[in-house]
């Protein structure tokens, strides 16, 4: 009998979240199920990741609704399958076990079959709560082990400085990662997933996880999910396959490749090469993968990679002699254990289909492609490109420093914000560490769990305040307000347990989504003499045929307007946020380069722009205020506490009238991702606040004023 290898497909989640933002609508992703109903894989990823945040923040849909959907048209023909970061959930900060048991239970109910669990920290502890809720409503635990590798560290002389002894003996080794997956397994894991998030494992090394992990007591079905950014995902895939995976996570050809992972036509035909059985049919797998050319080119303005694969279909098209061939090789080279070769063949079969070659610098750097494309965004965003060169050297001293945290979601972002932080501090003469987020700070002094390495407590000392290592508190965990709505009806904002949940994990996010919600609700339930007429929002464009006569703000980089924050006839500052443009994955406020009056708004939110593309016209006025561009210093003498960075306000912590101490914290500014509590630099009374909970400011801006 032959063997049987079990795919997990992973487009509908990490697919589309790799390669296109993860924009696909609901009513594009019901296009395809149908045909997912036939198409046998062993599972599904469709939820969790990045999904439940982006279809609310950018589509304006519900997450619970997408994966009741799903479920309805799929049922029980595969698993459904999602991911979550352990303790963390979907968020940035450890929850309480009341609220992982209520996500957990909705999540099952909802339609999930599997969730897959990881902990960003590889802190087993972390993953307890989910995989005992998971189980008590009949679930199955997928848990991962995030593969990662040690830095590449600085010289020497850096090192010294920094620990005061030579570089750390290797941690992240087999052994490590055997350990880690039979902790997970004695806890209750259904199976554990080998998680290459950063593309980075190469085939050798997957083979002899595998095999180590079988013959050292992990006696559950391995998964193995990697991404082909450097360029040894299909390679991998094969490898694992001939060491004995169990499972392997794939993409269909269209949403393959690149940023996502490999293709399964091409795992198809290794299969059948090694004889091995994948029960798929191939027929309803090209009937999704026609449709996905569809959306794709629907989504092209997300597209992270612009290149479309050969069109290809396994049981109708020949391989060319001289690919076959490469096929061949390759068999032949991952049974043998030949990774040059496997590699070389593999190249050479996805440069025939047109997936895109290898990228050698997330290769080189040992870093997720998304921390990468992150950190350019941020530092674009603050107009310091030159300092990327920097910004990359300082991330194994930034990680090493926390503790050397694998770089997953979310440590890959805080390690690269805090690289970026460091980096700008540099730039403006202050000591590397005077810019932290609260998420870094949360990480050093030890609230997201064990790291891999002790931290230095003289280094938390410094960034946290605390010499030991001081776990996450969830005795003092706050629910996120829940207002009655006077204005929808006396609604509250939340109405039921799935929603509670939304505004827990997500709070911003779904704050702005369930109000919009409800007074969509509202203004449809009244009859229409009484509904009052809608305000026309801000963001609506005027005829654009008129010539523009006045200054015009332009798009710096292409994306899409998530907000217009002015309207025609505003007066506005100098510097002033005029619209926020989503970028790369990064939210960007665009600032006026003249004072002035808007004449006309010529984008609206969730229009498509080009690079340079204009946004408002601004004519000029004589009385307009006028504050610091961005980058100016704010004067020694200035009683103003200011945006050391461009934002958004997230709480203002004190008011009118309060009296502060220098070193108080007064306002907390969410940038690049990242909480950061605003401290006053001297003490004194409360004279004036210049911003609103949910303002985007710009660098510099004035937040609070002191007397």
């Amino acid at each position: 009998m032959a063997r049987m290898l079990k795919i997990r497909d992973l487009t509908l989640r990490d697919g589309q979240q790799s390669a296109f933002a993860t924009r696909m609508t609901q009513s594009q992703i019901d296009r395809v199920l149908p045909f997912y109903k036939d198409a046998n894989f062993y599972a599904m990823e469709v939820w969790g990741g990045a999904v439940p945040d982006s279809v609310m923040r950018y589509l304006g849909e519900n997450p619970w609704e997408r994966l009741e959907k799903i479920k309805a048209v799929v049922g029980d023909a595969s698993k459904l399958t999602a991911l979550s970061r352990g303790r963390n959930l979907f968020g940035y900060a450890p929850y309480t076990d009341e609220i992982i048991e209520g996500f957990c239970r909705n999540a099952i109910e909802s339609g999930l079959d599997i969730m897959r669990i990881f902990d960003a920290l590889n802190d087993v502890d972390n993953v307890k709560s989910t995989i005992k809720y998971v189980k008590k409503y009949g679930g199955m635990a997928d848990c991962a082990v995030c593969y990662t590798v040690d830095p590449k560290y600085p010289p020497l002389g850096l090192m010294d400085r920094l620990r005061g002894k030579r570089n750390p003996k290797p941690v992240f080794t087999d052994e490590y990662f055997v350990d880690k997956a039979r902790q997970m397994v004695a806890l209750g894991a259904d199976m554990i997933t080998i998680k290459d998030m950063s593309g980075l494992i190469p085939p050798a090394r997957v083979a002899s996880l595998i095999r180590k992990m079988k013959e050292g007591g992990v006696n559950v079905p391995i998964d193995f999910h990697t991404h082909c950014t450097p360029g040894y995902g299909l390679a991998s895939v094969v490898s694992a396959i001939a060491a004995g995976a169990d499972v392997v996570d794939t993409n269909i050809w269209n949403f393959a490749g690149g940023p996502a992972a490999p293709a399964i036509e091409l795992v198809y035909l290794f299969c059948e090469k090694m004889g091995i059985e994948t029960g798929l049919n191939l027929e309803a797998i090209g009937k999704i993968n026609k449709e996905l050319f569809t959306i794709r080119e629907e989504l092209c303005e997300y597209d992270a990679v612009h290149q479309f694969p050969k069109p290809f279909d396994p049981l109708r098209d020949r391989l060319p002699a001289e690919i076959d061939a490469q096929f061949d090789r390759a068999v032949k080279a991952a049974l043998a254990g030949d990774e040059a070769t496997l590699t070389d063949a593999c190249h050479r079969i996805e440069a025939h289909f047109g997936f895109p070659a290898p990228n050698e610098l997330v290769k080189r750097a040992e870093i997720p492609g998304g921390m990468y494309t992150n950190m350019v965004a941020q530092l674009k965003q603050f107009k310091s490109e030159d300092l990327l060169e920097k910004a990359m050297e300082l991330i194994p001293e930034v990680r090493l420093a926390a503790g050397l945290p694998p770089l997953v979601t979310p440590t890959s972002q805080i390690v690269g914000a805090q690289a970026v932080n460091c980096a700008l501090d540099a730039k403006k003469g202050k000591p590397k560490y005077t810019t932290v987020s609260n998420q870094f700070v949360s990480l050093v002094k030890g609230e997201y769990g064990h790291t891999p390495v002790p931290v230095d407590p003289e280094f938390r000392q410094k960034i946290a305040g605390v010499r030991e290592e001081t776990n996450y508190d969830t005795s003092k965990y706050k629910m996120q307000p829940n207002p009655v709505l006077e204005e929808c009806g006396g609604v509250k904002l939340a109405e039921d347990e799935k929603e509670v949940l939304l505004l827990e994990l997500f709070p911003m996010v779904a704050k702005d989504f369930l109000m919009k919600r409800k007074r969509e609700r509202w203004q449809a339930s009244r009859p229409a003499a009484e509904a009052a007429p809608a305000e026309a929002p801000a963001s609506v464009s005027e005829p654009r045929e008129a010539r523009i006569t006045g200054m015009v703000v332009a798009a710096p980089l292409p994306g899409r307007v998530l907000q217009v924050k002015v309207k025609a006839g505003d007066v506005i500052a100098k510097g002033q946020d005029v619209v926020v443009l989503e970028a790369m994955k990064m939210e960007n406020s665009i600032p006026s380069e003249v004072a002035g009056r808007v004449k006309r708004v010529l984008v609206g939110e969730g229009d498509t722009v080009a690079e340079n593309a204009p946004l408002v016209e601004v004519e000029s006025a004589d009385a307009a205020p006028e504050i610091a561009p961005a980058g100016a210093p704010v004067p020694a003498h200035s009683n103003k506490v200011a945006a050391p960075l461009p934002g958004r306000v997230m709480d203002i912590l004190v008011k009118v009238g309060d009296k502060v101490k220098a070193g108080q914290d007064v306002v907390v500014l969410e940038a690049m991702k990242m909480e950061n509590s605003i401290a006053s630099d001297f003490e004194g009374t409360v004279l004036r606040i210049d911003v609103n909970v949910g303002d985007t400011v710009s660098e510099n801006a004035p937040l609070v004023e002191i007397g």
